[in-house]
């Protein structure tokens, strides 16, 4: 994982995040943007100006803005991703109430997974919110949860950029995670960062998602896998649950 710089230019990272979020979820109003990033309207207008300018966005006749030309040429399925969030998030808090460290959601991008939503916990020492950033799927947690669901053809092309020992592995511990239903990801992505993840189901037409929970390692324990499994498994299926019911709760009896 990458640490922040030490003299980071903050509208930067707000113009990057935001084009991330525009690529990931699709169109926005300013004061989603706003509420996202946590910033004025006004601070959100302007950076939304910039991304228009330089084609990263444009507005829609509504008012809305969408992915420009740019983000368009790499653009994932924006209204699952959106749809995955929206669900999720209010497990994701129920985890971090139970559990009390920072729980996230995120997706398969090709050989990366993408973080698309994070609710940190409340603890002075803690994982802090990774909505955005990607990370190989190979080293995380959840991408390997996801990746040890795929067939051995779908697995090809993650496999491709390894070399022959990390592939033999991977291939390893994906066998004991379908054993076990969990991943861990021990300080593999960063020093002093312990994760646990496990798929969602496949669920509405959606698939390639997982959940994670995230601790500094100083406060992990293998006598908490049991507990923070069960939490994840029981999370993953309740947001498969509702993905299968859709977004407004079509097919609920």
């Amino acid at each position: 994982m990458k640490n922040r710089p030490a003299y980071a230019i903050t509208s930067v990272d707000s113009a990057l995040l935001l084009a991330s979020l525009l690529q990931q979820e699709g169109a926005m109003r300013v004061t989603d943007v706003a509420a996202r990033l946590g910033v004025s309207v006004s601070t959100a207008h302007r950076l939304l100006g910039m991304l228009v300018y330089r084609d990263f966005a444009e507005q829609l006749p509504d008012r809305r803005y969408a992915p420009g030309p740019v983000l368009r040429r790499g653009a994932q399925q924006q209204a699952s991703v959106t749809t995955l969030r929206e669900v999720a998030l209010p497990h994701l808090r129920r985890l971090v109430d139970a559990v009390g460290e920072t729980a996230n959601a995120m997706v398969l991008a090709g050989s990366d997974v993408r973080f698309v939503a994070t609710v940190e916990c409340d603890q002075i020492l803690r994982v802090g919110d990774r909505t955005g950033r990607t990370l190989p799927a190979h080293l995380s947690s959840g991408g390997k949860a996801v990746l040890a669901t795929l067939d051995d053809a779908q697995l090809a092309a993650s496999f491709e950029p390894l070399d022959a020992a990390t592939a033999a592995r991977l291939d390893r511990e994906l066998r004991t995670i379908r054993r076990r239903g969990f991943a861990v990801n021990d300080q593999e992505t960063e020093a002093g960062l312990t994760a646990v993840g496990v798929a969602v189901p496949p669920a509405g037409g959606f698939t390639g998602a997982a959940l994670s929970l995230a601790a500094p390692s100083a406060r992990y324990s293998r006598g908490r896998l049991p507990v923070w499994a069960s939490a994840l498994a029981e999370a993953a299926g309740a947001i498969a649950r509702d993905l299968s019911e859709g977004p407004s709760g079509e097919g609920k009896t």
